[in-house]
């Protein structure tokens, strides 16, 4: 079954349509993800929030080509600014990948490769897509994004290798190499991992400043709730492999209608309540996908089942429809008018853990001329 978009009358730069993709196994086949749909307009944010396993980054590396076809199965559809993607050739994905669309990776240490420069690096990914150009004028030109993007002494440090820069420079250099292009389309998959809070904001900052003079569409992958309260104007929940909850950033955060994305907020501290309040973790552990269970994927964790008449929460699955709060905000859960349910019996979702007045995400200023060892 098809997931219900999110209505508007903007054309979407990314538009995807049923997505379904399945990784056959010796011990069966793992439902990674199952009939996901959303659009993203350009200039627009949506952050896309689960915990691990939920198919947050199998969606992703779907969008970008980036699956083994002959051990994936992949179903639905993906359009980037109108070209289908699904089933595109090898050569034409690599023209796309890195132009109109470009991921910034979870790990750059991983992602960027040892033994090339940081500029060398920065220079294949321009001239894979300007092949006439010259090294000279690629390098000037992966010199102007590591500048643009605060390294401190480009013409120098674009000669320095991954493991000369700090956490925070190579997440910096990651952004270079994925902006060098000026692709409309930017994927952030866990953009601020492991890093200190003041880094975090300045990463966070540096990617909403972007995203302001180069317009681009950001999905932004994450299981920081702080983040997605920062930045994305839409939020799309998922678990088990589905889509379970998809609004407005602050109207999800705020009144949350599936008890699963409730369970995520309740377990983020509350900063301006009682310090002695104790966190609210979500009970269990995420499902197999392998083998899901029946009805709703959540319905072992949830304790709102009792709720439910004739045990539909074990035997049907709930369709994603829209919730009590009107059209745009999606939910995948039995529970008749679960938002007032929620916000009754645990006030905390109602606002006060998020609340949509103040930012949640880290709220230090970013250096306007970050020092050499930014990010140690």
């Amino acid at each position: 079954m098809t997931d219900m978009h999110h209505p508007s009358s903007t054309p979407a730069f990314l538009e995807v349509d049923d997505l379904t993709v399945r990784f056959p196994t010796r011990d069966g086949v793992v439902q990674a993800v199952t009939g996901l749909s959303y659009k993203v307009e350009l200039g627009k944010t949506l952050g896309i929030v689960g915990e691990s396993g939920s198919g947050k980054s199998v969606s992703s590396l779907a969008v970008m080509g980036l699956h083994d076809l002959e051990r994936t199965d992949i179903t639905g559809s993906i359009k980037v600014e109108g070209q289908e993607v699904v089933g595109l050739s090898e050569n034409r994905m690599r023209k796309l990948r890195g132009n109109a669309v470009s991921m910034i990776f979870q790990d750059p240490l991983t992602a960027l490769h040892p033994f090339f420069t940081i500029g060398d690096q920065i220079v294949e990914g321009y001239k894979a897509h300007h092949s006439g150009v010259s090294k000279k004028t690629a390098r000037a030109k992966a010199v102007e994004m590591l500048e643009r993007v605060g390294i401190p002494q480009p013409n120098r440090r674009v000669d320095d290798y991954p493991h000369q820069f700090s956490g925070g420079m190579r997440q910096r250099a990651m952004i270079a190499m994925s902006l060098v292009n000026d692709p409309k389309l930017i994927i952030a998959d866990e953009p601020t991992t492991a890093l200190d809070v003041t880094v975090q904001a300045q990463i966070l900052d540096l990617l909403q400043e972007l995203q302001r003079d180069f317009g681009s569409a950001i999905v932004i992958i994450t299981h920081d709730l702080g983040v997605v309260a920062e930045m994305a104007d839409e939020v799309l929940v998922m678990y088990g492999g589905r889509c379970v909850e998809h609004g407005g950033g602050k109207e999800v955060l705020t009144h949350p209608e599936m008890p699963y994305t409730a369970g995520l907020l309740s377990s983020v501290p509350d900063l301006v309540g009682d310090p002695r309040e104790r966190l609210h973790p979500i009970p269990g552990t995420p499902p197999s996908l392998l083998s899901p269970p029946r009805g709703c994927a959540f319905n072992p964790r949830c304790g709102y089942t009792h709720l439910v008449p004739g045990e539909m929460c074990t035997r049907e699955l709930p369709p994603l429809e829209s919730g009590g709060r009107g059209s745009a905000h999606l939910k995948r859960c039995h529970l008749t008018d679960s938002g007032t349910v929620l916000a009754e019996q645990l006030p905390v979702y109602a606002g006060t853990a998020m609340d949509p007045g103040e930012p949640a995400g880290p709220t230090a200023e970013p250096d306007p001329t970050p020092k050499e060892n930014a990010g140690e």
